[in-house]
């Protein structure tokens, strides 16, 4: 019997959880759903991740006003992924005036953010069950430098003052996206990563980066975080812990790539490439949430990289439903 597509079959509402992790900083995570990061300061609040819709970013902002009264001045795109960015309008009325992400992200946004924006709610009936709240696609008012400091290029990074608390924002290189960024609490050692950073949840990588992926891993890990908001799973405390995350990160990415390689160059179809992949993803991955609905998109992917191809190709609902069924068929 063929798998339902995507998520369309994960329709049972999750736990969620706001926690404070230092200070000033805290993470709203739901088993395995798209997690947000809140950076609270004594004048302002940065939230970093908008949610799917804004009826889904009311329900963030009313566990914030239990704890802050103050305007959330910032939202933070960490990539262009639709479940991430979506909701941002709801944060107007909160005070927010800027809307950030980097040059890499806005460069999507107008390369394939519609077309993301139709696949992704097909993908996602639940996150997205309250579509009509979404008023189009989310534009940045504030566009950082994209530079990859891998590379030698300055990274653009950005310092906002909250009050009581700063929070540093930049690209550090490739890997989910081309345009991935964090937002960094020096003083109190928290990582907000977006989803270059996973942990026992799918590692979704439809439109990585995946050679590069693992030294933007590790320009992360030298950081020497405390604690960590990944882009989903639970949020990790202690060093220990964030490295943990980091390292469940890298042997996903490193064994799709590696397995995708193998199949390229055995010059197999999709369909006995995604076969060979599985062999090595499903003993140590297939039991964590969303992974059934990732691996496809991520061996199409790998396959592609592995043969050359650096620009993902853009996703549209109708390409999402061609490549699952003819890897069901």
């Amino acid at each position: 019997m063929s798998k339902a597509f995507a998520s369309q079959a994960d329709l049972a509402d999750k736990k969620i959880t706001f926690e404070q992790l230092s200070a000033h900083c805290w993470a709203y995570t739901a088993e395995g759903d798209p997690n947000s990061g809140v950076v609270i300061g004594d004048k302002a609040i940065l939230v970093a991740d908008a949610t799917a819709t804004p009826a889904m970013a009311r329900d963030l902002i009313a566990r914030i006003r239990t704890v802050s009264d103050k305007p959330i001045k910032y939202v933070l795109l960490t990539h262009y992924h639709a479940v991430r960015v979506l909701g941002a309008s709801a944060y107007f009325d909160e005070g927010a005036t800027e809307v950030i992400a980097s040059q890499g992200t806005y460069e999507l946004i107008v390369e394939r953010g519609k077309e993301d924006m139709q696949s992704e709610m097909e993908r996602f009936p639940r996150l997205f069950r309250n579509a009509e709240s979404v008023p189009g696609l989310t534009w940045p008012t504030m566009v950082i430098g994209g530079g990859n400091p891998a590379k030698g290029e300055a990274p653009g990074k950005l310092t906002l003052d909250l009050g009581g608390v700063t929070v540093q924002v930049w690209h550090p290189g490739p890997g989910h996206t081309r345009g991935d960024t964090i937002a960094w609490v020096e003083a109190e050692k928290v990582l907000f990563s977006g989803d270059l950073v996973e942990y026992e949840a799918g590692v979704y990588t439809g439109d990585a980066q995946l050679e590069e992926w693992p030294a933007t891993l590790e320009a992360l890990r030298a950081l020497g975080a405390e604690a960590l908001v990944p882009g989903r799973g639970e949020a990790m405390k202690g060093n220990a812990n964030v490295n943990k995350a980091l390292d469940y990160t890298r042997r996903w990415v490193e064994t799709l790539y590696r397995c995708a390689r193998e199949a390229a160059q055995a010059d197999m179809d999709l369909k006995a490439a995604m076969a060979h992949v599985r062999k090595s993803m499903d003993p140590v991955f297939g039991h964590v949430f969303i992974y059934e609905h990732c691996l496809p998109f991520d061996v199409s992917r790998a396959f592609d990289e592995a043969k050359g191809i650096k620009n993902p190709r853009i996703w549209t609902a109708e390409r999402d439903k061609e490549m699952w069924a003819s890897l069901q068929a």
